[in-house]
């Protein structure tokens, strides 16, 4: 197939990237900058747009066989028109309706693993709104994708879960501070495994008009992730303070506007709701190689921080 790719240039997308070539699929890539030479690879071409203005994508779908959504972002920045709506939701509708009126009929969305009507985030809820557009825009097969926490080397200069934990967490305090009592569970998938499924997704007939929770089969704790990322870098797991969570709430909604905390409001109420599913339907339809977070699948921190 030639696929369409939003979001190739982030974590997710390089490693899609690479999964789709591997596959023999051909590759358009959408970024918003001038783009690089036409034949970087053979079947890789790149094209310029931006999802949030449609007019910059008439005609970038035009000959593709298949559509890879994957844009989408962590922090809003309002005053730049960053948000949570425009991005996931309306970045989405012009996706979507690009793909129509060029004729395509296959399209994968990346959504997030707690999206619904009413999530404790906007973050949750637009996600959840991009994925109702999807479904109801006619295509012959779609499949939505809900990862939980996403972990693999994103090399130096692109942002990942565990990377950012062990760069402003483990790395930095000899006592680790922890919001609440650390307890709240969360099932990270490893990046390989949500790139094979999305590739497969793409001519997978038992995937057409399903969504999945994309999440790995251990639940963790926390507190149970911060030991095994000071694992990780050679270290023994570190001695934990665990804050009352009024508290840190307060302190990061204080210091949301300064960028002086590595979370937002919106995150840490996701962080402590917790990020589990029941992803045995996605183990089952894909076939993928369960890789466990261990310390020795995270041995790429070392490198990073």
């Amino acid at each position: 197939m030639l696929v369409f790719l939003t979001g190739g240039s982030g974590f997710v997308g390089g490693y899609i990237l690479k999964e789709l070539a591997r596959k023999g699929h051909a590759t358009r890539v959408l970024t918003r900058t001038t783009p690089r030479e036409p034949e970087v690879e053979s079947g890789l071409t790149y094209v310029e747009g931006d999802v949030t203005r449609r007019e910059s994508l008439r005609g970038l779908l035009d000959g593709c066989d298949a559509v890879i959504h994957l844009v989408g972002i962590i922090d809003e920045h309002p005053a730049k028109g960053i948000t949570f709506e425009h991005v996931h939701l309306d970045g989405t509708r012009h996706v979507v309706d690009e793909a129509r009126s060029s004729g395509l009929d296959r399209f994968i969305q990346m959504s997030a693993n707690g999206a619904r009507p009413d999530g404790v985030s906007s973050y949750q809820t637009s996600k959840f709104r991009a994925e109702e557009y999807v479904k109801q825009a006619g295509f012959e097969h779609w499949t939505i994708f809900r990862p939980a926490i996403a972990f693999g080397d994103p090399g130096p200069n692109k942002p990942e879960f565990s990377k950012r934990i062990a760069q402003t967490l483990v790395k930095t305090f000899p006592v680790l501070p922890v919001p609440g009592d650390g307890r709240y569970a969360v099932q990270p998938i490893s990046i390989q495994e949500l790139a094979e499924a999305f590739v497969k997704a793409l001519d997978l007939p038992s995937a057409s008009g399903r969504t999945y929770c994309a999440a790995g089969k251990e639940t963790l704790t926390f507190d149970d992730v911060l030991d095994r990322i000071s694992v990780a870098l050679g270290h023994e797991p570190k001695p934990k303070i665990h804050h009352p969570l009024w508290m840190v709430r307060s302190a990061v909604r204080a210091a949301a506007r300064t960028g002086m905390l590595p979370i937002s409001p919106d995150q840490l109420e996701m962080l402590v709701e917790g990020n589990t599913c029941d992803s045995s339907d996605f183990y089952r339809d894909f076939q993928v190689e369960y890789r466990p977070y261990s310390p020795e699948n995270l041995a790429y921190l070392r490198r990073l921080v």
